[in-house]
């Protein structure tokens, strides 16, 4: 028996010519021993089951839109090998029951035993302790386990990967686009399955707005990741960042696009043309290797820059270690400090007053100090030390603290070592599990969709297992993990 689809899709066709809507036709072709089914696909590919085999059904559903396209998809037999475009996904609103031993909603810093969380579509129905069990609800039983708002990741580089296995240098001056590209979005994966769902990525480190095509990938569901605010190339002074060591006349790649003055203003503007959703400025760096940090832009020029960015509805990170730089920044209106190692009680203090948030990556000179050869012990190399001490001056000034390891300087997927190092520096773990979620999502401007388990938020859930409340260790032991109501890991 021979068919040929090409007149079937002419039928649909004129079918949904006729009357406006989608037209689908279902054929169910068996075939037995004595017959040969043959299925074209819209390319007029041909396959055929091998004469004397006996094989299931082969189904075929075409769609026809009101456009006259066509969606074909086949069913998956032993003997079938023509593959075909696939169709969209249709629209669900699946529900889901949630029943774990406890709950931690991200804004009380008590977890409440025995609530459960209904989940409909992409959204969060009804969170409490008398959640009714709908009918058409899948129940997940997540005895043992903690719930609680994804986690978000205040300071990630998903295409850098740790300097232990290739310098900064390197990575930026060496590996191929394409390769970096490849590595990110294992990172992404990687961070997802961590129970990160959202990233605020800092800036590509030279791979330009390779970033934007990431989050559009992980967005149209080519390939699993967290939400990702990104910041595209970052913005540094004339001259400031790196690499640098080489030949004054020759051009090297840089880190980060380099701007001043009103130029500053135009390279906001054009990087969130091109995909911007956080502008990071560098307040300070290194003029010289070997050199300490010192200021770079002007508080004029950030000023600028931040006027510009917050017109356009961004917000703007400022890497800022010297406390001259934290100044100029918290003053020009920057929303968060990135890193602040020389902070001083008065910085933090204005920090403080003008709702600045601070991201201490703490993980980042604790790695890096490891890679040097530190074992964990004190006494702390000197890098180490100044980031607790800057981290404990914050704490005491009551500054808004992000959680934020500089992930990419050591593993993605180990996202988790900025929240213990944060609770070792003298946070309690339900503080800081506060600001891996409601907190994050309030100091980017995102606390409205996510961050917390309360009805009409996006469904960015995670279990654990035990209670991080009690040992924040159990961050790591993640056992579940939902991105706007899809389950990427049980």
């Amino acid at each position: 028996m021979m068919i040929r689809l090409s007149a079937i899709l002419g039928l649909a066709r004129r079918a949904t010519a006729t009357t406006g809507a989608t037209a689908v036709l279902s054929l169910v072709l068996c075939a037995t021993a004595a017959t040969t089914v043959t299925n074209a696909t819209t390319a007029g590919a041909t396959n055929a089951t091998t004469p004397g085999a006996t094989s299931a059904p082969a189904i075929v559903t075409i769609a026809a839109a009101a456009t006259g396209a066509t969606a074909i998809n086949p069913a998956a037999n032993a003997n079938t090998t023509a593959t075909a475009a696939p169709a969209a996904p249709a629209a669900t609103s699946a529900a889901y029951l949630l029943k774990p031993t406890r709950v931690f909603d991200g804004v009380d810093p008590k977890p409440h035993e025995g609530w459960s969380v209904l989940i409909r579509s992409d959204k969060i129905e009804a969170v409490g302790p008398t959640v009714p069990t709908p009918p058409d609800a899948t129940v997940v039983d997540l005895t043992g386990k903690t719930l609680l708002p994804g986690l978000i990741e205040g300071h990630s580089h998903l295409f850098l990967h740790p300097y232990n296995e290739t310098s900064w240098d390197d990575q930026v001056l060496h590996e191929p686009l394409a390769l970096r590209t490849a590595r990110a979005t294992v990172a992404a994966k990687a961070t997802l399955l961590a129970g990160f769902t959202t990233v605020r990525d800092l800036g590509t480190e030279g791979a330009g707005y390779a970033d934007v095509g990431l989050k559009q990938a992980i967005e149209q569901g080519i390939i699993p990741g967290p939400r990702m605010l990104v910041a595209t190339r970052a913005l540094v002074a004339t001259g400031a960042y790196g690499p640098k060591g080489f030949e004054a006349n020759v051009v090297i790649p840089q880190g980060a696009e380099e701007a001043d003055g009103a130029n500053l203003v135009s390279a906001v503007r054009h990087q969130i043309g091109a995909g911007a959703d956080v502008v990071k400025l560098y307040a300070d760096y290194h003029w010289r290797p070997g050199e300490p940090s010192r200021p770079t832009f002007t508080q004029a020029e950030m000023q600028a820059a931040v006027e510009a960015a917050h017109s356009a509805g961004r917000i703007v990170a400022a890497h800022a270690n010297t406390a001259e730089g934290m100044r100029r920044a918290i003053l020009a209106g920057v929303d968060s400090i990135e890193h602040g190692g020389e902070g001083t009680p008065e910085v933090f203090k204005l920090m403080r007053e003008h709702n600045v948030a601070y991201c201490p990556t703490l993980a980042a000179s604790d790695a890096v100090a490891r890679y040097r050869g530190w074992n964990g012990a004190d006494p702390a190399p000197p890098m180490v030390a100044q980031a607790r001490k800057a981290f404990g001056l914050a704490r005491a000034a009551g500054v808004n603290m992000c959680v934020g390891g500089d992930v990419g300087v050591f593993a993605h997927g180990q996202n988790a070592r900025e929240i213990e190092l944060m609770v070792a520096g003298g946070m309690s773990a339900a503080q800081v599990l506060v600001a891996a979620t409601s907190g994050n999502a309030r100091a980017f401007h995102m606390g409205d969709q996510l961050g917390a388990l309360e009805p009409g938020l996006l469904a960015d859930v995670i279990a654990v297992e035990g209670d991080p409340t009690r040992d924040i260790h159990a961050v790591r032991a993640v056992q579940f993990v939902m991105k706007g109501g899809k389950v990427y890991a049980q």
